[in-house]
């Protein structure tokens, strides 16, 4: 089944042809790690996830790398403003490394809960100083780049000397020069950009983050950083290269160049790039204030998976507009699966071949991801067939396994966590309560449970329970629910381990319960 992808180069769906089937070079351009992502950068690395996803359930061997920018990006992509870490190292009074360090961490724990597989190679702008070097001393050598801007100059890309300059973005330079507001008198041409910062050619004298160079001390811009390590880690002959949209006409475009007048050659054979996330003003923007983390759409009760899977019921190279109630509905779909997923498991006769029937549904869904990532289609196929009466539980099992491969759907009910032996208790007291018709205490236990994020439904047979978001609570609600199961516990006969009135409330404070490896649709048997 042949692969295509709709390439920004040739703005046509492309067939997929790679340079070494065993190994698919993937290059997708990372975060600037001065501040939480919001959930439009996030939008983006789901869409670079289904790609993945999809080159691996082609039978393509992959390197995935993806850049950290931790230096060198100003506030605009075209060399203007100031260093975006070293504002946030004057918004926080923390150095920019200190900066680095807890927005990167934070971002990949974005991407754990949101399912997108780490990158197997994550190279930082500022262990590769001596790369970029390399890199700019080869672009002198070859006459495109040049020195201005006083004693100690600052060294510039000419993109005059690279005459397919606007051919990514089939834009006329002038077009390509509007928004770079701030004239740079430095340079020859006003869409030519800055490949070496020196503190004495820049007006950036007081940078924090800076490095002797054969130019004098400085920093680097912001664009050599990705041509570079990507240079590095998978050589000089790339097959596919992501982003954000917003990086066709500036960040891309400069890649491209740097790149290939240094290389001699074509660089990237395949450039992706997905749509912005949009809300009611515009596509989110931290340059606004305010937005929206992943963080923020936990507290207010949704889990990392229900905006995965609204990212899913649109095509990544279209606008999504976000909202309140389009959340809503994707939590109600993805939780239903959740639920008709419990019920196959508990009715499934154990292992069984998959008939010729399901094999042909699984083949449409991965035709629908090899068509270009077309998610919304491939959750249509899994709808259509979970809900078709003459498919077997052991089938629909089967599709939606093959569907959680394809897209990242959280490993529904494919494994659990290992609760405490206090959740179990408290599980297994709720049971109880309900078989004695103690609706008081069930109560009470089910409102700790959900403190804790485990969800219940409850069937006449018994009850299954799922991983949920944590909602929001003081430490007086967490501290009354906590306390309330407690006593109930007691006064209904059940012991805890050791401590265990303390371990409760230690719980539902986060301490003790591990996240787990998938963040929901777990499900147990009880009854």
């Amino acid at each position: 089944m042949a692969l295509y992808l709709y390439n920004t180069l040739t703005r046509a769906k492309d067939e997929f042809r790679p340079i070494d089937p065993k190994n698919v070079k993937l290059y997708c351009c990372g975060p600037t790690v001065y501040n939480f992502a919001h959930i439009g950068n996030l939008r983006t690395y789901i869409f670079e996830d289904l790609l993945r996803r999809t080159l691996a359930r082609a039978g393509l061997g992959l390197t995935h790398v993806m850049n950290v920018t931790d230096v060198g990006h100003l506030q605009s992509d075209a060399d203007e403003g100031e260093d975006k870490m070293a504002l946030a190292s004057k918004r926080e009074q923390k150095s920019p490394w200190e900066i680095a360090k807890f927005y990167e961490e934070a971002f990949f724990a974005d991407c754990r809960k949101l399912g997108i597989l780490k990158p197997h190679i994550v190279c930082r702008a500022t262990e590769h100083i001596k790369e970029m070097e390399d890199m700019i001393g080869c672009l002198e050598k070859k006459g495109v780049a040049y020195k201005a801007g006083g004693n100690q100059p600052n060294i510039y890309f000419d993109t005059s000397k690279f005459p397919s300059y606007t051919d990514f973005a089939r834009l006329p330079a002038a077009d390509l020069a509007q928004g770079r507001v701030e004239a740079d008198e430095n340079k020859r041409n006003p869409t030519d950009f800055v490949l070496w910062f020196t503190l004495h050619g820049s007006k950036y004298p007081n940078q924090i983050m800076k490095w002797a160079s054969p130019w004098g001390e400085g920093f680097p811009g912001w664009h050599i950083e990705c041509s570079a390590m990507a240079t590095k880690y998978l050589g000089e002959h790339i097959d596919i290269h992501c982003g954000g949209i917003d990086h066709v006409n500036v960040h891309h475009t400069n890649e491209i160049a740097q790149s290939e007048a240094c290389l001699g050659h074509k660089w990237v054979n395949y450039w992706l790039h997905g749509a912005f996330l949009e809300l009611d003003d515009g596509k989110m923007s931290k340059s606004k204030g305010e937005f929206l983390t992943l963080q923020k759409v936990i507290d207010e009760g949704y889990s990392p998976m229900h905006y995965r899977y609204l990212c899913l019921t649109a095509h990544y190279r279209g606008p999504l507009k976000f909202s309140w109630e389009s959340l809503d509905a994707a939590r109600s779909a993805y939780d239903t699966l959740c639920h008709k997923a419990d019920e196959w498991r508990a009715a499934a006769p154990g292992t069984a071949p998959v008939s010729p029937t399901a094999k042909t549904v699984i083949a449409k869904l991965d035709a629908a991801m090899q068509d270009d990532l077309n998610s919304p289609v491939a959750l249509s196929v899994l709808w259509e067939a979970l809900r078709n009466d003459a498919l077997s539980v052991a089938d629909k099992l089967a599709i939606l396994d093959a569907a959680d491969s394809a897209l990242g759907l959280g490993g529904a009910t494919l494994s659990r966590p290992e609760l405490s032996p206090e959740l179990q208790t408290v599980l297994a007291a709720r049971d109880k309560a309900r078989h004695e018709k103690n609706w008081k205490a069930a109560d009470v236990y089910r409102a700790y449970l959900t403190s804790v994020g485990i969800s219940l439904k409850d069937r006449p047979e018994g009850s299954s329970w799922y991983v949920s978001p944590i909602p929001a609570r003081t430490p007086e609600q967490k501290k009354t629910e906590a306390i309330a199961a407690y006593d109930t516990l007691t006064e209904n006969g059940f012991s805890l381990p050791q401590d265990g009135s303390s371990n409760l409330l230690k719980i539902i404070d986060g301490e003790e319960m591990a996240e787990p490896s998938s963040p929901v649709c777990y499900a147990d048997k009880k009854g």
